[in-house]
């Protein structure tokens, strides 16, 4: 019988004299941490700063009780993340630290440094070989990541346009991937427009980090597709639809690619996985702004499986009620009113509900399959 990977959880619910911080600490110890020899290691805590605008990302408290606990264990803790590879507050590393600077990381608020991994223009990276994978033979990881002890993933848990929703192994795949890396991970397939949803509004365009998107004479948008590396920001940008991928297997391939990418990141060093449950968003903290949660808040989880933590995550979520007045509200509404499918049968997968083309378990089957960990969990409540 195959051993099921003991993932603790608590829930938001705090009294006087017992805050959040304490309860995830109190959460990390209990799930066992400690049993980790932090003695003078390097110990790359990998998180999302958030892009400016968006208010979701995880608070830098979070953070800094998990350095709290690290630092008497003898470790040499620091945050990181690596370049994105659209444009944002977050392309290089000068803009991205002004940007965790401004959301509120830094020495003072967290109690260690940052690192931005794959350097200042996101080409410092290690060159990871994999072997037992189908896609990726060479991963592309941000060279301070690769270069530290330990590995521990501190993740906001929300929704993703591409993969579903974003946590442990988003974090760790997609997000320790160099900018090359990152391009790899999307290459697969490529956006196409909807000329009769687009209304001109050029956000689009503004979102391309490869200069793919241009205009025809009556103003629709256009992507050229030897420019364009299908990362798909460009299909969360636009408010009204007439972004779509086209290609069938893209969203299944980014996201067996993006398993294979955490393959690289935690294999032969120990590690350790929180997922943060709170404020649910629809789209991933890369965008510069956040919509309202699709779900109340859950919890906190933690684990030394980055499968098991988003199976455990993912399950909890699918439990919860919609939450009034969300995007995932409207399209069961709009659903229902076109017959499309039942608002129950639909409830039953919050995440691919909110966006058709995703199926988040292609991550968590194929990261199980090349052996990042498994989905069979056992839930401790702490």
């Amino acid at each position: 019988m195959k051993q099921k990977s003991p993932v603790y959880f608590t829930d938001m619910r705090t009294r006087p004299g017992l805050s959040l911080p304490d309860k995830l600490e109190r959460l990390v110890r209990r799930a066992g941490i400690e049993n980790i020899d932090f003695d003078r290691k390097f110990v790359a805590i990998k998180i999302h700063f958030g892009e400016l605008g968006n208010l979701s990302f995880l608070r830098p408290n979070y953070a800094k009780r998990i350095v709290d606990v690290l630092k008497p264990l003898g470790a040499k803790p620091f945050l990181t993340d690596c370049n994105t590879l659209y444009v944002g507050s977050r392309k290089n590393a000068l803009d991205h630290l002004d940007c965790a600077m401004e959301n509120g990381f830094g020495p003072l608020s967290t109690g260690c440094q940052i690192i931005i991994a794959d350097g200042l223009k996101g080409t410092d990276e290690t060159i990871v070989p994999l072997t037992g994978t189908e896609y990726v033979k060479e991963a592309k990881i941000g060279h301070a990541i690769m270069d530290a002890d330990v590995i521990i993933s501190l993740n906001h848990f929300k929704g993703h346009e591409c993969t579903g929703f974003g946590g442990a192994l988003k974090n760790l795949g997609m997000g320790c991937g160099s900018r090359a890396g990152k391009m790899e991970q999307h290459n697969s397939g490529k956006p196409q427009v909807n000329e009769s949803k687009c209304r001109k509004c050029k956000t689009c365009g503004k979102e391309c980090g490869q200069d793919a998107i241009s205009y025809d004479e009556r103003g629709i948008a256009r992507i050229d597709t030897d420019k364009c590396v299908g990362c798909g920001r460009c299909i969360g940008a636009c408010n009204f639809d007439a972004i779509e991928n086209t290609s069938g297997d893209s969203n299944e391939m980014l996201s067996k690619k993006m398993a294979e990418y955490a393959l690289a990141v935690v294999r032969g060093r120990p590690q350790f996985h929180i997922n943060i449950v709170t404020q649910v968003s629809p789209f991933c903290d890369c965008h510069g702004e956040n919509d309202i949660p699709i779900i109340p808040d859950v919890g906190m989880f933690a684990s030394f499986d980055a499968v098991a933590v988003d199976q455990a995550c993912a399950d909890a979520c699918n439990r919860q009620p919609v939450m009034g007045g969300s995007v995932l509200e409207r399209v069961l509404k709009k659903a229902a009113g076109d017959g499309a499918a039942g608002e129950n049968e639909m409830r039953c997968d919050h995440f691919t509900t909110v966006f058709s083309s995703t199926n988040w378990r292609d991550t968590l089957a194929h990261a199980e399959k090349v052996g990042v960990g498994t989905r069979d969990y056992e839930l401790v409540r702490v």
